[in-house]
């Protein structure tokens, strides 16, 4: 069986609530984007007493689809993968009108400290006020009748973002970890290559037969997927150690090469990209740089 990455085209569209499954209803949130396909997918899991996975944004109108969505039925838990403000701002709308609990994810939080004089280029996309009734840890899990949520720690992303099992229907909502439609920004500070690269490793060996993400349609056969994002990501990293080879020093050098084609706008998220495999590149002792790893830094093969 090949292992290529093969990204699924398919677009769910915004503001219809969608049957997945017996346990799974989605309703896509109208904030498409070059960076979420076409709106955040919030999940409702259960029947009667039920879970809303991923709120989303703090749009009016979805936040009403939602609660429409769930018209007759008592919603327990809204459960949050991670505090971008696509996914985790509409949280306390939702339980404010439901009585629902909050948990999942803690506040957000950097991957690392920032270096002196660095700028926080992922600072506005945060959900800096999100605060859970109950930060679950991995392993924990919520349940209602004929449904279980187990959190599974996978940072990278976020410092702070998890995904949920469900193991009665074997499936996790893997957020913003892993999607279909994309591959994952890791932006530091927000994320770690490092942290995201044993997320994925992690998860490789779960058993799981579908993921619902955060974005985007469903990965089927995820343990080839993941084995091929693995790979993609280990591609990216040679052709980074390939351009420092040739002489090139700086992101902005490496960026337009490796990533032939790519819209001019979407050149700083890929930057962010190549600064995360950077950093895990020095970490690793594999790259050099002066000082601690910086985006508009110097960067070499280490001797």
């Amino acid at each position: 069986m090949s292992d290529d990455l093969l990204l699924d085209p398919s677009r769910p569209p915004p503001g219809t609530t969608v049957t997945l499954s017996p346990l799974v209803r989605r309703l896509v949130a109208p904030n498409g984007s070059p960076f979420t396909c076409t709106g955040t997918c919030s999940y409702v899991v259960g029947r009667g007493r039920v879970a809303i996975l991923d709120p989303g944004p703090d749009v009016a109108e979805h936040i009403s689809a939602l609660l429409a969505a769930v018209a007759g039925e008592t919603v327990s838990h809204v459960v949050v993968t991670h505090t971008h403000r696509d996914h985790s701002p509409a949280a306390r709308a939702i339980a404010e009108a439901t009585g629902a609990e909050i948990v999942g994810c803690g506040p957000h939080r950097r991957a690392r400290d920032l270096i002196l004089g660095e700028q926080d280029s992922m600072e506005g996309s945060g959900d800096l006020l999100f605060r859970p009734d109950r930060e679950m840890q991995d392993g924990e899990a919520v349940s209602g009748p004929g449904w279980t949520l187990e959190a599974v720690a996978t940072p990278g992303h976020t410092a702070n973002h998890l995904a949920f099992a469900l193991p009665e229907e074997n499936a996790l909502f893997s957020g913003d970890h892993v999607m279909a439609w994309s591959t994952t920004i890791v932006g530091p500070p927000d994320g770690s290559m490092t942290e995201f690269m044993q997320s994925l490793e992690r998860i490789r060996g779960r058993s799981e037969a579908v993921y619902w993400p955060g974005h985007g349609g469903p990965v089927r056969d995820p343990s080839r997927f993941v084995r091929a994002l693995i790979g993609h990501r280990r591609a990216r990293e040679s052709s980074i150690l390939g351009r420092l080879a040739a002489g090139d020093r700086r992101i902005a050098e490496i960026v337009p090469v490796i990533y032939a084609g790519l819209r001019p706008e979407l050149h700083p998220a890929a930057g962010l990209s190549v600064f995360a495999h950077l950093e895990d590149l020095v970490e690793r002792g594999v790259v050099a740089t002066e000082g601690a790893p910086q985006l508009a830094g110097e960067y070499r093969i280490a001797r």
